[in-house]
């Protein structure tokens, strides 16, 4: 019978915590590794405008789920996993009871599903019954979506996504106006050639036109149609047409970037 000693049974139990403790810091590295990654979206998107892209149809029980692979930058700067409303944290948003289901749901998921392994986040900075003379420069709607940007550390925006029109439905100066925001975001952000697709409104609303001609008059932009989308209130998309409106501006972005 083979006799085993002390030091024997010893080295063998200091062997086993050696391997325990090895694996517990490859699962540290992995799980340090997933936190950076979820801090660090791989492509991030500013989403901006009034009341359509703050969202104002209502949420369903199948909406309340947290979006696979997609982030949402929050009040503190920081990045987490995505649930609706997707304007919560919009700092000059109006009452919380009012964010609903935006253009985001239905953007961010459809491009996630196309690139599969990167990751999606997405900035929201949206408020109700706004005009675009409320988003120059000065105004306080586009310096906290730049403070936003910055505080979280100034990512490569791989594009401005723009929901705005109801309040300028009859602005003949609209492009203009709307042209000033374009440039300072892309001066703001040091990228002056960074894409900027904006959406139609409902109906036949004569800021439509100035919408379908924004690539005539700014370099690298584009727009998306609300074609067959309805309305709930004359005005506000519903859920479906909502989550339509968002995979249209994901189609577009894909169809842009992937010449």
């Amino acid at each position: 019978m083979k006799v085993i000693h002390y030091s024997e049974v010893n080295l063998t139990r200091r062997r086993g915590v050696l391997i325990v403790s090895i694996r517990a810091i490859v699962l540290l590295l992995v799980l340090q590794t997933a936190l950076v990654a979820a801090e660090q979206p791989d492509k991030v998107f500013l989403m901006i405008g009034q009341s359509n892209m703050a969202g104002r149809a209502p949420l369903e029980e199948q909406d309340k789920k947290p979006f696979v692979g997609v982030q949402l930058l929050n009040s503190d700067a920081k990045w987490e996993q995505a649930v609706n409303p997707l304007n919560r944290y919009s700092e000059l948003r109006k009452d919380i009871s009012m964010q609903r289901i935006g253009p985001s749901a239905g953007f961010a998921p459809t491009l996630q599903a196309h690139y599969k392994t990167k990751s999606i986040g997405l900035i929201v900075n949206a408020r109700g019954g706004t005009s675009v003379d409320q988003w120059q420069p000065e105004m306080p709607l586009f310096l906290t979506s730049i403070k936003r940007w910055k505080a979280a550390g100034s990512p490569k925006l791989s594009a401005v996504i723009w929901h705005q029109g109801e309040a300028n439905a009859k602005d003949p100066n609209y492009l203009e106006k709307l042209t000033v925001v374009v440039n300072e975001i892309r001066k703001q952000t040091k990228q002056p050639s960074l894409l900027f697709i904006a959406g139609e409104v409902f109906g036949d609303a004569p800021v439509n036109a100035k919408i379908r001609s924004i690539a005539k008059h700014i370099p690298n932009t584009a727009y998306v149609s609300s074609t067959d989308l309805t309305v709930f209130d004359g005005v506000h998309f519903d859920r479906k047409s909502i989550l339509e409106l968002g995979r249209r501006y994901a189609e577009k972005y894909i169809e842009l970037t992937e010449k």
